[in-house]
């Protein structure tokens, strides 16, 4: 069980009851990803909010893996190339799946059934791969995972 938090590079949101852990390389657009989510979300009357971006705090506690906003950032999000702005925010939420950036080129194009990822010691999540360019993400996020947003 690890209870006390570890700072990680990632955004997270909360999509309905679902929490999303966008993680990958600086500049893949995690940020803006997690961005489009809420706002997709929010058109199709779907609740969503912004825990944490750039730097999410995450432990596990009862077997549920829970991302924090460091106080310091709590509410903002970089939109690369708009600048940093204040969003609607909650301090912290359970997560549940791993969004993790997919192969544009044709090697491993088709990723893994049942696929996870280690987020730091003892903490896991699954796995679902998006493309940055993704139109409209979250509807490709809830194709592979229908739970999302419930």
């Amino acid at each position: 069980m690890t209870d006390t938090p570890s700072n990680i590079h990632a955004t997270a949101i909360v999509v309905g009851s679902t929490g999303l852990l966008f993680m990958g390389p600086s500049g893949w657009g995690k940020s803006m990803l997690a961005f489009a989510c809420i706002t997709e979300a929010q058109r199709v009357g779907i609740s969503a909010i912004l825990v944490a971006d750039d730097q999410v705090l995450i432990s596990k506690h009862e077997g549920v893996v829970v991302a924090t906003c460091p106080a310091s950032i709590s509410g903002l999000i970089e939109l690369r190339g708009t600048g940093i702005v204040r969003v609607p925010y909650v301090a912290s939420a359970a997560m549940h799946y791993a969004v993790l950036p997919g192969s544009v080129s044709g090697e491993k194009r088709l990723p893994p059934d049942g696929e996870r990822t280690t987020i730091i010691n003892d903490i896991d999540l699954p796995v679902i791969r998006l493309l940055a360019n993704t139109p409209v993400p979250l509807a490709a996020l809830r194709a592979k995972a229908p739970d999302i947003g419930r």
